[in-house]
Parts: structure tokens; C-alpha cells; sequence
């Protein structure tokens, strides 16, 4: 079997980022998936998993509710190995275009206050899994990121 693209990016160089991970033709239609990179794989910890779920509840409920990208947005999930997050977008686009966009989410998930949507036995199937402070301090981290971001970190390590 021939490895899938996540395999081939060399993880030791990779440092926090937004990525593009691949870019996959749908008859004329094209899917950009994003690389949201928040640790740096093997040498951080990574995020446990209640903080994951709850950036995941408001990230997609951010990106899905967003007037400009709601169209366009298709997925927002946590990579299994719990360093980042996937981002698949409709159409060919480049990590500096979604910047403005991936700032708004994380501020919005760095300043939420109350419930978080979804929280329920009825709406998900692991509701009582869910840490909205730490949520919040990975929200902010990331966010100083992309308000810093270098041209490095736009593209994957060679």
C-alpha cells in the first residue's frame, strides 16, 4: 500500500502552523484540506482529549455559522494523533487566505463563555467529555500564533 499523504510530512520539523495538507479534485469542484497544526509533534504534549472535543463543538459551530466561509466549510475534527486539527474547505485555497477566518474562530473560542453547543446526551455521544477552560487556553495559545504567523509556517517543512 502506498502511504497516505498525512505520513509523508516530515512531523520531526513540523512546527505549529496552518498547512495545506491536500488539495483533492471532486469532478470540477475542488476540497482543500488544512493542516491547524497546534503542538509540535513528538517534543509538546498534546491535547488531552476533552479540550479537543470542546474546540471541535465551537470551532464547527463557529465555522458553520460564519456568513462569508459557512458555504464553503465541510469539516472541522481533530487528528488522531491529537497535535491539531483538519480543515476541509471547498475550493482551491492557501493557508494565508483562511487566516482571517481561522482568527475569528479561535478568538471566539478564546473569549466563549456559557454552554457549549452540542453539550448534551441528546446532541452527542460523549457530552460529559468536554473542558472548556482548557478549550480556552489552547484557543488563545493557537491565536497568538496565527496573529504572529511567519511565512514558514504557512508551508510544509521540506
Amino acid at each position: 500500500m502506498e502511504k497516505i499523504t498525512s505520513f509523508t510530512i516530515d512531523h520531526i520539523k513540523l512546527q505549529p502552523g496552518v498547512y495545506v495538507s491536500r488539495v483533492d479534485a471532486i469532478g470540477s469542484e475542488s476540497v482543500t484540506t488544512f493542516d491547524l497544526r497546534f503542538t509540535s509533534p513528538n517534543e509538546e504534549p498534546v491535547l488531552n482529549t476533552a479540550e479537543l472535543h470542546a474546540i471541535e463543538h465551537l470551532a464547527a459551530t463557529y465555522l458553520r455559522n460564519e456568513p462569508q466561509w459557512k458555504e464553503k466549510v465541510l469539516y472541522f475534527g481533530p487528528m488522531g494523533c491529537r497535535t491539531g486539527f483538519y480543515l476541509l474547505l471547498a475550493g482551491k485555497l492557501d493557508s494565508k487566505e483562511i487566516l482571517p477566518l481561522l482568527k475569528g474562530c479561535f478568538a471566539f473560542i478564546a473569549e466563549y463563555e456559557g454552554a457549549i453547543p452540542g453539550a448534551s446526551a441528546r446532541d452527542c455521544g460523549n457530552y460529559l467529555d468536554l473542558n472548556l477552560p482548557m478549550a480556552k487556553y489552547w484557543a488563545k495559545r493557537y491565536l497568538i500564533l496565527l496573529e504572529n504567523i511567519t511565512p514558514d509556517r504557512l508551508v510544509y517543512p521540506e
